[in-house]
Protein backbone atom coordinates (compact mmCIF):
# COMPACT_ATOMS: atom_id res chain seq x y z
CA UNK A 1 0.00 0.00 0.00
CA UNK A 2 1.21 3.52 -0.92
CA UNK A 3 1.81 5.40 2.96
CA UNK A 4 1.73 9.44 2.92
CA UNK A 5 3.39 10.09 6.15
CA UNK A 6 4.99 12.91 7.66
CA UNK A 7 5.63 14.42 4.90
CA UNK A 8 2.16 15.07 4.03
CA UNK A 9 2.14 16.67 7.77
CA UNK A 10 5.20 19.23 6.54
CA UNK A 11 3.87 20.58 3.21
CA UNK A 12 0.36 21.02 4.59
CA UNK A 13 1.87 22.81 7.92
CA UNK A 14 4.17 24.87 5.55
CA UNK A 15 0.92 26.02 3.72
CA UNK A 16 -0.77 27.06 6.53
CA UNK A 17 2.42 29.16 7.72
CA UNK A 18 2.39 30.64 4.25
CA UNK A 19 -1.31 31.80 4.01
CA UNK A 20 -2.70 33.96 6.95
CA UNK A 21 -4.85 35.45 4.59
CA UNK A 22 -7.36 32.84 3.95
CA UNK A 23 -8.75 33.32 7.05
CA UNK A 24 -10.55 36.55 5.90
CA UNK A 25 -12.59 34.41 3.18
CA UNK A 26 -15.86 34.29 3.71
CA UNK A 27 -17.64 30.97 3.02
CA UNK A 28 -20.65 30.31 1.30
CA UNK A 29 -23.91 27.86 1.81
CA UNK A 30 -22.44 25.48 -0.76
CA UNK A 31 -19.08 25.34 1.19
CA UNK A 32 -21.92 24.75 4.18
CA UNK A 33 -23.45 22.09 2.25
CA UNK A 34 -20.66 19.89 1.59
CA UNK A 35 -19.11 20.18 4.83
CA UNK A 36 -22.51 19.06 6.69
CA UNK A 37 -22.46 16.22 3.91
CA UNK A 38 -19.13 15.53 5.37
CA UNK A 39 -20.53 14.94 8.75
CA UNK A 40 -18.75 18.03 10.32
CA UNK A 41 -21.71 19.49 12.96
CA UNK A 42 -23.83 22.07 12.82
CA UNK A 43 -22.36 23.96 16.12
CA UNK A 44 -18.85 23.81 14.18
CA UNK A 45 -20.49 25.47 11.00
CA UNK A 46 -21.52 27.98 13.33
CA UNK A 47 -18.50 29.24 14.89
CA UNK A 48 -16.84 29.11 11.09
CA UNK A 49 -19.70 31.03 9.86
CA UNK A 50 -18.79 33.43 12.97
CA UNK A 51 -15.32 33.81 12.17
CA UNK A 52 -15.25 33.53 8.51
CA UNK A 53 -18.72 35.49 7.70
CA UNK A 54 -21.03 34.44 4.99
CA UNK A 55 -20.66 35.39 0.98
CA UNK A 56 -24.14 34.79 -0.14
CA UNK A 57 -27.41 35.44 1.35
CA UNK A 58 -29.67 32.69 1.52
CA UNK A 59 -33.17 32.36 0.13
CA UNK A 60 -36.01 30.04 1.69
CA UNK A 61 -34.98 27.34 -1.03
CA UNK A 62 -31.06 27.76 0.01
CA UNK A 63 -32.61 27.40 3.83
CA UNK A 64 -34.57 24.53 2.86
CA UNK A 65 -31.47 22.91 1.09
CA UNK A 66 -29.54 23.35 4.59
CA UNK A 67 -32.06 21.28 6.59
CA UNK A 68 -32.36 18.89 3.87
CA UNK A 69 -28.19 18.38 4.15
CA UNK A 70 -28.39 17.60 7.85
CA UNK A 71 -28.04 21.89 9.30
CA UNK A 72 -29.57 22.01 12.72
CA UNK A 73 -31.61 25.24 14.21
CA UNK A 74 -28.93 27.25 15.75
CA UNK A 75 -27.21 26.94 11.93
CA UNK A 76 -30.28 28.00 10.27
CA UNK A 77 -30.69 30.51 12.58
CA UNK A 78 -27.14 32.41 12.13
CA UNK A 79 -27.58 32.00 7.99
CA UNK A 80 -30.51 33.73 8.25
CA UNK A 81 -29.99 37.02 10.27
CA UNK A 82 -26.27 37.27 9.20
CA UNK A 83 -25.97 39.92 5.89
CA UNK A 84 -23.61 38.67 3.27
CA UNK A 85 -20.01 39.78 3.29
CA UNK A 86 -19.23 43.43 2.40
CA UNK A 87 -16.75 41.97 -0.20
CA UNK A 88 -18.91 39.71 -1.64
CA UNK A 89 -22.10 39.36 -3.98
CA UNK A 90 -25.55 39.60 -2.14
CA UNK A 91 -26.61 37.47 -5.07
CA UNK A 92 -28.44 34.34 -4.06
CA UNK A 93 -26.01 31.39 -4.89
CA UNK A 94 -27.71 28.11 -6.33
CA UNK A 95 -27.05 24.85 -5.03
CA UNK A 96 -25.61 22.02 -7.14
CA UNK A 97 -28.01 19.22 -7.75
CA UNK A 98 -25.31 16.66 -7.65
CA UNK A 99 -24.39 18.09 -4.24
CA UNK A 100 -27.94 17.67 -2.60
CA UNK A 101 -27.94 14.09 -4.05
CA UNK A 102 -24.20 13.81 -2.54
CA UNK A 103 -26.16 14.71 0.58
CA UNK A 104 -28.90 12.52 0.63
CA UNK A 105 -26.38 9.55 -0.33
CA UNK A 106 -23.66 10.10 2.42
CA UNK A 107 -26.92 10.79 4.89
CA UNK A 108 -28.49 7.03 4.10
CA UNK A 109 -24.19 5.79 4.04
CA UNK A 110 -24.03 5.17 0.69
CA UNK A 111 -20.84 6.81 0.22
CA UNK A 112 -19.80 5.32 -3.29
CA UNK A 113 -22.74 7.29 -4.66
CA UNK A 114 -21.49 10.03 -2.36
CA UNK A 115 -18.57 9.94 -3.60
CA UNK A 116 -19.11 10.18 -7.63
CA UNK A 117 -21.36 12.87 -6.70
CA UNK A 118 -18.88 14.76 -5.17
CA UNK A 119 -16.63 14.18 -7.97
CA UNK A 120 -18.67 15.96 -10.30
CA UNK A 121 -19.58 18.60 -7.91
CA UNK A 122 -15.79 19.11 -7.53
CA UNK A 123 -14.65 19.05 -11.57
CA UNK A 124 -17.31 21.84 -11.63
CA UNK A 125 -15.68 23.60 -8.88
CA UNK A 126 -12.24 22.37 -8.31
CA UNK A 127 -10.90 25.08 -5.72
CA UNK A 128 -14.18 24.58 -3.36
CA UNK A 129 -11.90 22.75 -0.68
CA UNK A 130 -15.11 21.71 1.12
CA UNK A 131 -15.78 19.59 -2.08
CA UNK A 132 -12.23 17.90 -1.35
CA UNK A 133 -13.03 17.71 2.27
CA UNK A 134 -16.64 15.96 1.67
CA UNK A 135 -15.02 13.39 -1.00
CA UNK A 136 -12.00 12.89 1.14
CA UNK A 137 -14.67 12.45 3.80
CA UNK A 138 -16.45 9.80 1.86
CA UNK A 139 -12.96 7.94 0.46
CA UNK A 140 -12.05 7.59 4.31
CA UNK A 141 -16.17 6.01 4.84
CA UNK A 142 -14.76 3.62 1.87
CA UNK A 143 -11.08 2.78 3.89
CA UNK A 144 -9.44 3.95 0.65
CA UNK A 145 -7.01 5.20 2.61
CA UNK A 146 -4.72 7.03 0.20
CA UNK A 147 -7.00 8.42 -2.03
CA UNK A 148 -8.44 9.94 0.82
CA UNK A 149 -5.32 11.31 1.93
CA UNK A 150 -4.71 13.01 -1.24
CA UNK A 151 -8.37 15.04 -1.01
CA UNK A 152 -7.60 16.08 2.68
CA UNK A 153 -4.20 17.32 1.62
CA UNK A 154 -5.80 19.54 -1.53
CA UNK A 155 -9.05 20.42 0.85
CA UNK A 156 -5.95 21.75 3.72
CA UNK A 157 -3.83 23.21 0.54
CA UNK A 158 -6.70 25.39 -0.68
CA UNK A 159 -8.30 26.20 2.71
CA UNK A 160 -5.06 25.95 5.24
CA UNK A 161 -6.92 27.41 8.21
CA UNK A 162 -9.34 24.54 8.50
CA UNK A 163 -8.58 22.26 11.43
CA UNK A 164 -10.90 20.00 10.36
CA UNK A 165 -8.21 18.30 7.41
CA UNK A 166 -5.41 17.59 10.33
CA UNK A 167 -8.15 15.84 12.24
CA UNK A 168 -9.12 13.92 9.40
CA UNK A 169 -5.59 13.32 8.72
CA UNK A 170 -5.36 12.01 12.12
CA UNK A 171 -7.93 9.47 12.17
CA UNK A 172 -6.59 8.31 8.61
CA UNK A 173 -2.94 7.39 10.11
CA UNK A 174 -4.68 6.08 13.38
CA UNK A 175 -6.59 3.46 11.07
CA UNK A 176 -2.76 2.97 9.26
CA UNK A 177 -1.24 2.46 12.56
CA UNK A 178 0.85 5.13 12.03
CA UNK A 179 0.70 6.78 15.35
CA UNK A 180 3.25 9.82 15.46
CA UNK A 181 1.71 11.20 12.20
CA UNK A 182 -1.45 10.31 13.47
CA UNK A 183 -1.08 12.42 17.24
CA UNK A 184 1.16 15.41 15.25
CA UNK A 185 -1.90 15.81 12.60
CA UNK A 186 -4.13 16.00 15.78
CA UNK A 187 -1.97 18.15 17.79
CA UNK A 188 -1.67 20.57 14.58
CA UNK A 189 -5.82 20.74 14.40
CA UNK A 190 -5.75 21.56 18.13
CA UNK A 191 -3.24 24.43 17.89
CA UNK A 192 -5.57 25.75 15.31
CA UNK A 193 -8.83 25.28 17.18
CA UNK A 194 -7.95 24.65 21.23
CA UNK A 195 -11.95 23.96 21.14
CA UNK A 196 -12.36 20.95 18.37
CA UNK A 197 -13.92 17.93 20.16
CA UNK A 198 -13.02 15.84 17.47
CA UNK A 199 -8.95 16.87 17.06
CA UNK A 200 -8.69 15.55 20.83
CA UNK A 201 -11.15 12.63 20.36
CA UNK A 202 -8.55 11.75 17.91
CA UNK A 203 -5.78 12.68 19.71
CA UNK A 204 -7.21 10.15 22.34
CA UNK A 205 -7.29 7.25 19.82
CA UNK A 206 -3.80 8.11 18.47
CA UNK A 207 -2.34 8.07 21.97
CA UNK A 208 -3.87 5.09 22.24
CA UNK A 209 -2.61 3.06 19.40
CA UNK A 210 0.91 4.14 20.49
CA UNK A 211 0.16 2.71 24.04
CA UNK A 212 0.07 6.10 25.94
CA UNK A 213 -3.29 4.95 28.02
CA UNK A 214 -2.99 8.05 30.46
CA UNK A 215 -2.75 10.77 27.69
CA UNK A 216 -5.36 9.20 25.71
CA UNK A 217 -7.69 9.17 28.95
CA UNK A 218 -6.91 12.64 29.48
CA UNK A 219 -7.55 13.37 25.78
CA UNK A 220 -10.72 11.93 25.57
CA UNK A 221 -11.73 13.77 29.05
CA UNK A 222 -10.51 17.25 27.06
CA UNK A 223 -13.20 16.05 23.81
CA UNK A 224 -15.87 15.58 26.25
CA UNK A 225 -15.94 18.58 27.79
CA UNK A 226 -16.48 20.53 24.68
CA UNK A 227 -18.96 17.57 23.25
CA UNK A 228 -20.37 15.73 26.39
CA UNK A 229 -23.32 13.71 24.36
CA UNK A 230 -20.49 11.80 21.91
CA UNK A 231 -21.40 8.37 22.72
CA UNK A 232 -18.71 7.51 20.05
CA UNK A 233 -15.81 9.19 22.31
CA UNK A 234 -17.20 7.69 25.50
CA UNK A 235 -17.06 4.08 23.77
CA UNK A 236 -13.55 5.04 22.85
CA UNK A 237 -12.34 6.16 26.60
CA UNK A 238 -13.98 3.04 27.38
CA UNK A 239 -11.76 1.06 25.49
CA UNK A 240 -8.68 2.85 27.23
CA UNK A 241 -10.04 2.39 30.17
CA UNK A 242 -9.86 -1.44 30.39
CA UNK A 243 -6.77 -1.43 28.45
CA UNK A 244 -5.25 0.43 31.02
CA UNK A 245 -6.65 -2.16 33.63
CA UNK A 246 -9.46 0.42 35.70
CA UNK A 247 -12.37 -1.67 34.98
CA UNK A 248 -14.95 -0.05 37.29
CA UNK A 249 -13.91 3.37 34.78
CA UNK A 250 -14.60 1.37 31.75
CA UNK A 251 -17.81 0.23 32.58
CA UNK A 252 -18.77 3.68 33.38
CA UNK A 253 -17.46 5.16 29.95
CA UNK A 254 -19.66 1.97 28.39
CA UNK A 255 -22.66 2.52 30.33
CA UNK A 256 -22.82 6.37 29.19
CA UNK A 257 -22.15 5.61 25.27
CA UNK A 258 -25.08 2.88 25.51
CA UNK A 259 -27.49 5.81 27.72
CA UNK A 260 -26.58 8.42 24.64
CA UNK A 261 -27.27 5.58 21.88
CA UNK A 262 -28.72 2.82 22.93
CA UNK A 263 -28.62 1.20 19.56
CA UNK A 264 -24.77 0.86 20.40
CA UNK A 265 -24.02 -2.68 19.99
CA UNK A 266 -20.52 -2.35 20.23
CA UNK A 267 -20.62 -0.81 23.50
CA UNK A 268 -23.25 -3.89 24.56
CA UNK A 269 -20.52 -6.01 23.66
CA UNK A 270 -17.73 -4.64 25.05
CA UNK A 271 -19.65 -3.85 28.61
CA UNK A 272 -20.09 -7.59 28.25
CA UNK A 273 -16.64 -8.45 27.83
CA UNK A 274 -15.94 -6.41 30.96
CA UNK A 275 -18.44 -8.12 33.04
CA UNK A 276 -17.34 -11.90 31.82
CA UNK A 277 -13.86 -11.21 32.89
CA UNK A 278 -15.15 -10.14 36.35
CA UNK A 279 -17.04 -13.71 36.46
CA UNK A 280 -20.37 -11.40 36.30
CA UNK A 281 -21.96 -14.31 34.16
CA UNK A 282 -25.57 -13.51 34.02
CA UNK A 283 -25.19 -9.87 33.14
CA UNK A 284 -22.48 -10.24 31.24
CA UNK A 285 -24.88 -12.58 29.03
CA UNK A 286 -27.63 -10.05 29.24
CA UNK A 287 -25.50 -7.65 27.42
CA UNK A 288 -24.18 -10.11 24.60
CA UNK A 289 -27.98 -10.71 24.11
CA UNK A 290 -29.27 -7.24 23.68
CA UNK A 291 -26.10 -7.01 21.38
CA UNK A 292 -27.29 -9.79 19.83
CA UNK A 293 -30.90 -7.87 19.41
CA UNK A 294 -29.46 -5.12 17.93
CA UNK A 295 -26.73 -6.58 15.72
CA UNK A 296 -27.96 -10.27 14.90
CA UNK A 297 -26.04 -10.82 11.97
CA UNK A 298 -22.89 -10.26 13.85
CA UNK A 299 -20.73 -13.11 14.29
CA UNK A 300 -18.29 -11.92 17.10
CA UNK A 301 -21.25 -11.94 19.55
CA UNK A 302 -22.68 -15.12 18.97
CA UNK A 303 -19.52 -17.09 19.54
CA UNK A 304 -19.11 -14.58 22.67
CA UNK A 305 -22.46 -15.53 24.26
CA UNK A 306 -22.06 -18.83 23.01
CA UNK A 307 -18.50 -19.22 24.82
CA UNK A 308 -20.20 -17.25 27.90
CA UNK A 309 -22.72 -20.26 28.01
CA UNK A 310 -20.25 -22.90 28.31
CA UNK A 311 -18.33 -20.72 31.20
CA UNK A 312 -21.77 -20.54 32.82
CA UNK A 313 -21.92 -24.46 32.17
CA UNK A 314 -25.47 -23.89 30.03
CA UNK A 315 -24.33 -25.67 27.44
CA UNK A 316 -27.76 -26.72 25.86
CA UNK A 317 -27.92 -22.55 25.44
CA UNK A 318 -24.31 -22.78 24.10
CA UNK A 319 -24.80 -25.47 21.65
CA UNK A 320 -28.19 -23.71 20.31
CA UNK A 321 -25.74 -20.41 19.94
CA UNK A 322 -22.99 -21.96 18.14
CA UNK A 323 -24.83 -24.33 15.81
CA UNK A 324 -26.58 -20.60 14.70
CA UNK A 325 -23.15 -19.11 14.26
CA UNK A 326 -21.95 -21.78 11.90
CA UNK A 327 -25.40 -21.69 10.09
CA UNK A 328 -24.69 -18.05 9.53
CA UNK A 329 -21.32 -17.61 8.85
CA UNK A 330 -19.49 -21.18 7.90
CA UNK A 331 -16.43 -19.52 7.60
CA UNK A 332 -16.38 -18.76 10.99
CA UNK A 333 -13.42 -20.36 12.93
CA UNK A 334 -13.89 -19.77 16.65
CA UNK A 335 -15.70 -21.17 19.12
CA UNK A 336 -15.04 -24.73 18.45
CA UNK A 337 -13.46 -25.53 21.76
CA UNK A 338 -16.29 -24.21 23.54
CA UNK A 339 -18.80 -26.11 21.31
CA UNK A 340 -16.63 -29.05 22.10
CA UNK A 341 -17.23 -29.30 25.69
CA UNK A 342 -20.81 -29.25 25.32
CA UNK A 343 -21.01 -31.90 23.09
CA UNK A 344 -18.31 -33.65 26.31
CA UNK A 345 -20.96 -32.58 29.16
CA UNK A 346 -23.38 -34.58 27.09
CA UNK A 347 -20.31 -37.44 26.78
CA UNK A 348 -20.50 -37.17 23.23
CA UNK A 349 -17.38 -37.30 22.97
CA UNK A 350 -17.67 -38.04 18.81
CA UNK A 351 -18.55 -34.54 18.05
CA UNK A 352 -16.49 -32.83 20.56
CA UNK A 353 -13.58 -34.88 18.81
CA UNK A 354 -14.61 -33.30 15.64
CA UNK A 355 -15.14 -30.03 16.93
CA UNK A 356 -11.55 -29.80 18.49
CA UNK A 357 -9.90 -31.29 15.07
CA UNK A 358 -11.76 -28.18 13.67
CA UNK A 359 -9.93 -26.19 16.51
CA UNK A 360 -6.92 -27.77 15.69
CA UNK A 361 -6.96 -26.97 12.03
CA UNK A 362 -7.39 -23.53 12.64
CA UNK A 363 -4.60 -23.15 14.67
CA UNK A 364 -1.88 -26.15 14.34
CA UNK A 365 0.31 -24.54 16.56
CA UNK A 366 -1.94 -23.73 19.72
CA UNK A 367 -0.88 -25.74 22.14
CA UNK A 368 -4.07 -26.52 23.99
CA UNK A 369 -5.79 -26.75 21.16
CA UNK A 370 -3.89 -30.18 20.26
CA UNK A 371 -4.62 -30.73 24.63
CA UNK A 372 -7.92 -31.04 24.43
CA UNK A 373 -7.96 -33.32 21.35
CA UNK A 374 -6.13 -34.96 23.25
CA UNK A 375 -8.42 -35.23 26.84
CA UNK A 376 -10.95 -35.97 24.34
CA UNK A 377 -9.72 -38.51 22.30
CA UNK A 378 -9.04 -40.69 25.65
CA UNK A 379 -12.51 -39.88 26.90
CA UNK A 380 -13.22 -41.55 23.01
CA UNK A 381 -11.29 -44.46 23.78
CA UNK A 382 -8.89 -43.69 20.98
CA UNK A 383 -5.72 -44.16 23.43
CA UNK A 384 -3.00 -43.28 21.03
CA UNK A 385 -4.11 -40.65 18.62
CA UNK A 386 -4.89 -39.00 22.62
CA UNK A 387 -1.06 -39.17 23.15
CA UNK A 388 0.06 -38.43 20.13
CA UNK A 389 -1.84 -35.12 20.46
CA UNK A 390 -0.24 -34.67 23.69
CA UNK A 391 2.94 -35.01 23.00
CA UNK A 392 2.67 -32.73 20.74
CA UNK A 393 0.80 -30.02 23.54
CA UNK A 394 4.04 -30.81 25.10
CA UNK A 395 6.18 -30.03 22.60
CA UNK A 396 4.43 -26.83 21.43
CA UNK A 397 4.29 -25.55 25.26
CA UNK A 398 6.81 -28.04 27.68
CA UNK A 399 6.02 -24.97 29.99
CA UNK A 400 2.25 -26.16 30.93
CA UNK A 401 1.91 -28.55 33.74
CA UNK A 402 -1.56 -29.96 32.54
CA UNK A 403 0.06 -30.61 29.39
CA UNK A 404 2.61 -32.98 31.20
CA UNK A 405 0.28 -34.19 33.45
CA UNK A 406 -2.40 -35.45 30.91
CA UNK A 407 0.08 -36.66 28.64
CA UNK A 408 1.61 -38.82 32.04
CA UNK A 409 -2.34 -39.72 32.35
CA UNK A 410 -2.49 -41.23 29.04
CA UNK A 411 0.54 -42.96 29.26
CA UNK A 412 -0.64 -44.44 32.42
CA UNK A 413 -3.63 -45.85 30.96
CA UNK A 414 -0.71 -47.34 28.25
CA UNK A 415 0.74 -49.27 31.10
CA UNK A 416 3.92 -46.76 30.18
CA UNK A 417 4.67 -46.00 34.04
CA UNK A 418 8.29 -45.29 33.66
CA UNK A 419 7.25 -42.73 31.35
CA UNK A 420 4.04 -41.91 33.40
CA UNK A 421 6.17 -40.99 35.97
CA UNK A 422 8.57 -38.73 34.41
CA UNK A 423 5.72 -36.52 32.98
CA UNK A 424 3.67 -36.33 36.56
CA UNK A 425 7.33 -35.61 38.14
CA UNK A 426 7.75 -32.56 35.40
CA UNK A 427 4.20 -31.38 36.15
CA UNK A 428 5.30 -30.85 39.48
CA UNK A 429 8.31 -29.24 38.96
CA UNK A 430 6.75 -26.95 37.03
CA UNK A 431 3.57 -26.32 39.42
CA UNK A 432 3.45 -28.03 42.49
CA UNK A 433 -0.27 -28.36 42.65
CA UNK A 434 -2.27 -30.93 44.75
CA UNK A 435 -3.70 -32.46 41.51
CA UNK A 436 -0.22 -33.20 40.06
CA UNK A 437 1.02 -34.83 43.07
CA UNK A 438 -2.22 -36.68 43.44
CA UNK A 439 -1.51 -38.10 40.11
CA UNK A 440 2.42 -39.16 40.14
CA UNK A 441 1.17 -41.12 43.64
CA UNK A 442 -2.00 -42.93 41.54
CA UNK A 443 0.96 -44.23 39.20
CA UNK A 444 3.36 -45.20 42.05
CA UNK A 445 0.70 -47.31 43.92
CA UNK A 446 0.38 -48.74 40.55
CA UNK A 447 4.59 -49.82 40.49
CA UNK A 448 3.81 -50.96 44.00
CA UNK A 449 6.22 -47.54 45.51
CA UNK A 450 3.79 -47.51 48.53
CA UNK A 451 5.90 -45.07 51.10
CA UNK A 452 6.52 -42.59 47.74
CA UNK A 453 3.05 -42.74 46.62
CA UNK A 454 2.04 -42.12 50.66
CA UNK A 455 4.27 -38.89 50.94
CA UNK A 456 2.90 -37.55 47.67
CA UNK A 457 -0.37 -38.50 48.78
CA UNK A 458 0.00 -36.36 52.50
CA UNK A 459 1.31 -33.29 50.36
CA UNK A 460 -1.62 -32.90 48.32
CA UNK A 461 -3.75 -33.34 51.40
CA UNK A 462 -1.48 -31.20 53.02
CA UNK A 463 -1.84 -28.04 50.19
CA UNK A 464 -5.79 -28.33 50.15
CA UNK A 465 -7.14 -29.73 52.85
CA UNK A 466 -10.70 -29.05 51.85
CA UNK A 467 -10.74 -32.08 49.30
CA UNK A 468 -11.96 -34.98 50.74
CA UNK A 469 -10.18 -37.18 48.13
CA UNK A 470 -7.26 -37.00 48.84
CA UNK A 471 -7.61 -37.69 52.69
CA UNK A 472 -9.19 -41.04 51.43
CA UNK A 473 -6.73 -42.28 49.40
CA UNK A 474 -4.25 -41.79 51.96
CA UNK A 475 -6.14 -42.93 54.55
CA UNK A 476 -6.82 -46.19 52.27
CA UNK A 477 -3.10 -46.17 51.56
CA UNK A 478 -2.16 -46.31 55.29
CA UNK A 479 -4.25 -49.41 55.99
CA UNK A 480 -3.09 -51.16 52.85
CA UNK A 481 0.57 -51.20 53.93
CA UNK A 482 -0.62 -51.90 57.56
CA UNK A 483 -2.50 -54.74 56.90
CA UNK A 484 0.77 -56.06 54.33
CA UNK A 485 2.85 -55.57 57.27
CA UNK A 486 0.43 -57.34 59.48
CA UNK A 487 0.48 -60.53 57.03
CA UNK A 488 3.95 -62.26 57.69
CA UNK A 489 3.80 -61.73 61.31
CA UNK A 490 0.28 -63.40 60.77
CA UNK A 491 2.11 -66.05 58.87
Amino acid sequence: MKRKGLSVFLVILGAVLASPASASQPVNTVQLIAWLTAGVPSSRLVRIVQEHGIANLPGQEQIRQLESAGADASLIRMVGNLKPSAAASPAILQIPAVLLQAAADAHAQRFHQAELALRQAASFDPQNAALHFALGTMLRQQERWDDAIDEITLSAQLMPDFPENHSTLAYIFYRLDDASDAIAEARTALSMDPGNAEAYQFLGLSLFSNGQYGAAVHAFDESLVRDADNPDTYYDLGITLHASGNLPAAIAAYRQAIRLNGAFWEAHSNLALILHEQNKLDEAIAEYREAKRLAPGEASVRNNLGNTYCDKGDFDDAMLELSELYRQHPEWEQGHGCLARAYMSKKNYGNAVSELQLAVLQNPTGAAEHRSLGEALLLDDKLEEGVRELRLAVALNPDSDTAHRDLGTALFQQQQLAAAEKEFREAIRLNASPDNHYSLAACLMTMDRYEEALSELETAARLDPERTLYRARRDELRKLMQMQTKEPNAR
